[in-house]
């Protein structure tokens, strides 16, 4: 079974910083894109930063110099570096991972269940 999990968020002040962590488990042969998501309370789920296996880094333009996302393959893991948070960045942060399973001739996408992360003014 392929499992990804969250980690990292919390409460901040506008200003402050935090860093997610996505951790994928399981039988994996092959991971190809992975992103963060983030969802805010009536609104509709959208993307903040995405990556294939050694491709440059895809953002939000709302998040765009104050976010890093990095990815360690050798883990099977990402990051999300946030910094000067806003009130705006408050959202359930979700992790995705396009994954061929061991023995499958087709990838599948799989989401973590969220993270919440909550940006005080």
């Amino acid at each position: 079974q392929v499992h990804l999990e969250e980690s990292g968020g919390g409460l901040v002040q506008a200003g402050g910083s935090l860093r997610l962590s996505c951790a994928v488990s399981g039988a994996t042969f092959s991971i190809n894109a992975m992103g963060w998501y983030r969802q805010a309370p009536g609104k509709q789920r959208e993307l903040v930063a995405v990556s294939n296996s050694g491709g440059s880094p895809k953002y939000a333009e709302s998040v765009k110099g104050r976010f890093t996302f990095s990815r360690d393959n050798a883990k099977n893991t990402v990051y999300l570096q946030m910094n000067s948070l806003k009130p705006e960045d408050t959202a359930v942060y979700y992790c995705n991972a396009d994954v061929l399973p061991m023995g499958s001739r087709f990838y599948y996408d799989y989401w973590g269940q969220g993270t919440q992360v909550t940006v005080s003014s």
